[in-house]
Formats: structure tokens, sequence, C-alpha cells
């Protein structure tokens, strides 16, 4: 699809964060105080809202990204990289007074990350923008966000969402404690990870059943399903219909990068219930799951999300 061609007409309508990746390689996690050195450095594409919005695109949904970078080399370069995924930029936006967000992340050699993020222009992106954005775009089937923007504009993309009858999906990450009744209420599918549901239900999730238990509180606080990503042991899900939650295992893998996963997942989750909304949500779920699944076995974040044409067919029909 030519994104600069799509008249309007859009399946998956991210909003969210953009930022620039820089990837330290190392044996193990420094302790406190301690220099060590590092075997690879790389720079990447990432921003959950940029991950998320590239894995639908990739896959095959008409995407559109709602944010803001900085009028910098790496603002340029991220949004040459939407174009290059056939991602939707018109109401990507520049801000000449604030530089791009980035994050620094290492990368263990057992595949576990750390990750700081500094937002810069990411947090320059206003209710109204993203108000009018949505207005124009009302065609879209699902809208996307997370918490790497200001909160206040995440609220608003959630409820011009709902109100135009748009399926939302919240991945509230960062984890943020006392997170308002509003953003659960307004989201179809709430979609934390474990450290994340920690935080903001207050209880451990640290195995399966503590997930349950986790997702069961999460789905007192308003919103119609929650998924909470569990890494390589899958998923737990409860919707307002079901007896009890559900916990969906993964095909354990040797991963080499675990970076990104998440938002593989979401972004799969995204492109499933605008493509096909008619398969069991558990299918969905399974597929979703998969395609993250592979995500892993490559390093780096976008790097490691596979495309349309190096996927079974069966997995996307």
């Amino acid at each position: 699809m030519d994104p600069q061609n799509y008249q309007g007409q859009v399946d998956v309508l991210v909003v969210g964060s953009c930022n620039t990746d820089l990837i330290s390689y190392v044996s193990q996690f420094p302790r406190a105080g301690e220099t060590i050195h590092g075997h690879r450095f790389s720079t990447g594409f990432g921003g959950k809202g940029a991950n998320q919005c590239v894995m639908a695109a990739r896959l095959g949904a008409r995407t559109a990204m709602v944010g803001k970078v900085g009028d910098d080399s790496f603002g340029r370069d991220t949004l040459q990289n939407f174009k290059d995924n056939a991602v939707i930029t018109d109401h990507l936006k520049v801000a000449h007074d604030s530089a791009t967000g980035v994050a620094p992340i290492t990368v263990a050699d057992n595949g576990q990350n750390s990750i700081v993020i500094v937002s810069g222009a990411n947090f320059l992106v206003t209710e109204t923008e993203v108000e009018q954005a949505i207005s124009k775009m009302s065609s879209a089937k699902v809208l996307v966000c997370q918490l790497e923007i200001r909160p206040e504009t995440t609220l608003a993309a959630l409820k011009a969402a709902k109100a135009k009858g748009i399926t939302t999906i919240l991945n509230p990450a960062p984890g943020v404690a006392g997170l308002g009744d509003e953003f659960y209420s307004n989201a179809d599918f709430f979609c934390p990870n474990e450290s994340e549901a920690e935080v903001l239900t207050g209880l451990p999730v640290t195995t399966v059943d503590e997930a349950k238990t986790a997702s069961v509180a999460l789905l007192q606080k308003g919103c119609k399903a929650v998924v909470i990503t569990l890494g390589g042991d899958g998923i737990v899900y409860l919707t307002m219909d079901a007896q009890s939650p559900v916990h969906l295992p993964v095909t354990p893998v040797q991963a080499v990068d675990t970076t990104g996963a998440g938002d593989a997942f979401i972004g799969s989750f995204a492109y499933f219930l605008a493509h096909h909304a008619a398969l069991p949500l558990d299918e969905i779920l399974r597929r979703a799951c998969r395609i993250a699944t592979i995500s892993v076995l490559q390093p780096g974040t976008q790097t490691s999300f596979p495309w349309r044409k190096d996927l079974p067919e069966e997995l996307l029909s």
C-alpha cells in the first residue's frame, strides 16, 4: 500500500511514542557503580507506539502513526523508517523545540534487557492533535495506545476512539500506580505485562496463578478484557463474560533478544482484531503470541519483527 494515497482509510491507528534505541550488548548487567565492557553497539528505531505501529503494518494492516518527533537527524530518520514500512505519517508532527525521544537499552547475553526512556518530543503531543487525527481517520477499526506520552493525551485518544465505535487497546506501559478509572473504562483490551500488572494492582505477578488473580483485579476496574503478557510463559487473559482467567502457553525457544517482544504481540493483536475479527479471541491471541515468539529469535527491536512474506500464510489467513 502507498501510505501517501490511503484516502483516509485506516485499519490500525496508533497514538504514542517514537524513540531512537541506543542498544549496548553485554555479557551481564553491571552492578551499581560498576563499569563493564560491552561487545556490540547498535542504534534502531523504537518507542512502544512506533514499534506496535510497524508490526501491524508489516503484517499488512493499513496503519497510521500519531505522535511527534524532534527536528533532528533521529526524527528525520524515524519519518523515513515509517515510510519504508508503509506507515501513514500525515499526523506525525515535527517539534522544533524538543529532541526526538531516545531509549538507551542494555541487552545481556541471556536475552534479558533493561531500558531507560528520555521522552523528548513525545511529551509534546496534545489532546487536540490526537482528537483531530482520530476525527479525520474515523474509519479506523482499532486504536492502540500506551503511556509513553502524556497520560492526558492518551486518555483523550481513547475517549475519542470509543465515541466513534473504534476498538481500543491500551498497553499501560510504563506501569503507573493509581491509574485513573477512565483509562480502564475506555479500554476494550487492557494489555500489561507482568511487571506493569504488579504496579497497577499492588499484587505479585511472578507465576501464572498470580497473573490470573491480577487479571481479575484489573477487570474489576472497568475494562472489557484483560490480557497479561508473561514472556516465555505466554499470556493470561480474562473477558467480562468468562467464568475464569485462561492461560495460553507459548512454545519454548532460546531467546536471542527479548527487546520489543511485547510490542510485537500488541501490534500483531491489533492486526488480527482489524483483519480477522471473526476469529475466536483465543485464536487471535495464539497467533499474536506466535509472531511475538518469532521476534525474540533475532536481535534488535523493529529489526526482529517479521514481515508478512516471511510468515506462514495460514498464520495470517
